[in-house]
């Protein structure tokens, strides 16, 4: 039965990604990307000489950021746009006084340079985030805004952003949404950095890409995007029925009909959680709150009047195997499949479609960022490790399991501005921070079916099992990332 299922779902992510591969090497050797089309530079020139500039307001929500709360507010206040049409909102949902006081000491710094700075605070966190950004848009000051950009504490776009995205939405009134690419400040610190940075590479240059190419369904990112606020308005505005709110919004946007562009030359620093604890935490949310908000709008989409039966399918589609059998593909590949026939090998296995096409998927994924195609190996061993972890959290998120709403912010160390001031231990050392007993036992489960197969078998795997029950151990001592001592 696993191997059935593991070949079935890696038919859907084979044929999702060889599509995908096609569609991205002819936009790139074409130059055929969408917004390659878009006549943004007149639209830009025409704002500058006739000074035509729309109201802008772009939202920057933080909770307990001491590390980086200065990093956005100070690329935001930086933006090149006129001072009377820019209006800067700080949703500070920190909950110690300190951290609030040194917020209001930056908003204020910023007020004394001509900025248009409103802080805002609640004594309450509903709806986290999405509570946040849906209060800020009710405040009086808003009405007159067209357009809102959103920035999460750690981003800092460069002083053109607002240039480069805007002209966009002028340009195109069916447009909702401009959305720009990530880059990561900190990809380079340690090895887990560097592997999160070649898969979020893939989303952003290849699925976002892809997605924006041909019209298709992307999802927004949460940050580094500005959204028309009639679009957003037009979809029911933010809802904070699960962790996932700038997909739930994307998906309900998309389905009146509005537009979405990725902008893919346009690049906005953040920051890639560093410690192993900060990265569990943001998978948990990453991989629980799609499975959940597809559990709650399956219904919605299906029942939708403005889409066609087409973009049903498509954002169901994608929805359902990049969020949901992305995750189980490779539990059941890696952790049953394998591991069963070497023990037993009376089992049939047509190779080619239960091994090969797993394979081929995940050199696909980690072949998009050159730079670090030598560390292809080390990236698979990973992401299979924390495979357990990601499928947990889909099964939480689908069965609505305990904490299935739960928010717990990403720690962010503030790589700027104090990576010269942090004690860190290197990440060679031997540090256990935390047993992760699924991941553990696994690894010791893989350790002894690579020994069976050494001694018994005739299937070859033993050198992948050794490597792969070795990560999953690692992973399960969190022997993973940077250590920062209390």
């Amino acid at each position: 039965m696993a191997i059935h299922l593991c070949t079935a779902m890696s038919i859907m992510l084979f044929i999702e990604r060889v599509y995908m591969a096609i569609v991205i090497t002819c936009a790139k050797c074409f130059e055929k990307k969408r917004y390659m089309k878009h006549k943004s530079d007149a639209m830009k020139e025409d704002l500058e000489q006739n000074r035509n500039y729309p109201m802008v307001l772009v939202q920057i929500p933080m909770y307990n950021e001491k590390e980086v709360y200065k990093l956005s507010i100070g690329a935001v206040c930086g933006l090149s746009w006129p001072a009377d049409r820019l209006i800067v909102q700080v949703l500070d949902d920190s909950t110690t006084r300190f951290i609030r006081r040194l917020v209001v000491n930056e908003c204020e710094k910023w007020k004394g340079k001509g900025v248009n700075v409103k802080y805002e605070t609640r004594n309450n966190r509903n709806g986290y985030k999405a509570g946040a950004l849906h209060e800020g848009l009710n405040k009086n000051y808003v009405k007159d805004c067209e357009f809102v950009a959103i920035f999460d504490a750690d981003f800092q776009p460069d002083a053109d952003f607002l240039l480069r995205t805007i002209p966009y939405l002028l340009e195109n009134p069916e447009l909702g949404l401009v959305q720009a690419k990530w880059k990561f400040v900190n990809a380079d610190e340690c090895m887990m950095t560097r592997l999160q940075e070649m898969s979020l590479d893939y989303h952003f240059s290849v699925e976002q890409e892809v997605g924006s190419s041909t019209c298709s369904f992307f999802g927004f990112n949460g940050s580094a995007g500005v959204w028309r606020i009639q679009a957003l308005n037009d979809a029911g505005g933010w809802k904070d029925r699960t962790t996932m709110e700038d997909m739930d919004l994307a998906i309900r946007a998309n389905l009146k009909g509005w537009k979405f562009l990725y902008v893919g030359d346009l690049e906005v620093q953040n920051e890639l959680p560093s410690t192993f604890k900060a990265y569990r935490i943001q998978q948990k949310r990453w991989s629980c709150g799609p499975a959940n908000l597809f559990s709650k709008m399956f219904k919605e989409i299906l029942r939708s009047e403005h889409a066609s039966l087409y973009k049903k399918f498509q954002v169901i589609y994608v929805f359902f195997v990049r969020k949901i059998i992305a995750h189980w593909v490779t539990l059941f590949f890696y952790c049953l499949v394998i591991p069963v026939i070497v023990v037993h090998p009376e089992i049939h296995l047509v190779k080619p479609l239960a091994l090969y096409l797993p394979a081929t998927v995940t050199i696909l994924n980690a072949a998009c960022r050159w730079r670090s195609i030598h560390l292809i190996l080390p990236w698979i061993l990973f992401n299979n490790a924390m495979c357990l972890h990601r499928a947990n959290a889909v099964l939480i998120g689908l069965l609505g399991g305990s904490g299935v709403n739960e928010w717990v912010v990403t720690e962010k160390l503030g790589y700027a501005l104090n990576r010269l001031r942090i004690p860190r231990t290197q990440e060679w050392q031997f540090m256990i921070d935390r047993i992760h007993l699924p991941e553990f036992l696994m690894g010791l489960n893989l350790m002894h079916t690579a020994v069976h197969d050494l001694m018994y078998g005739n299937q070859h795997f033993y050198a992948f099992l050794f490597m792969q029950g070795a990560a999953f151990i690692t992973v399960g001592v969190s022997n993973v990332g940077i250590f920062i001592p209390n």
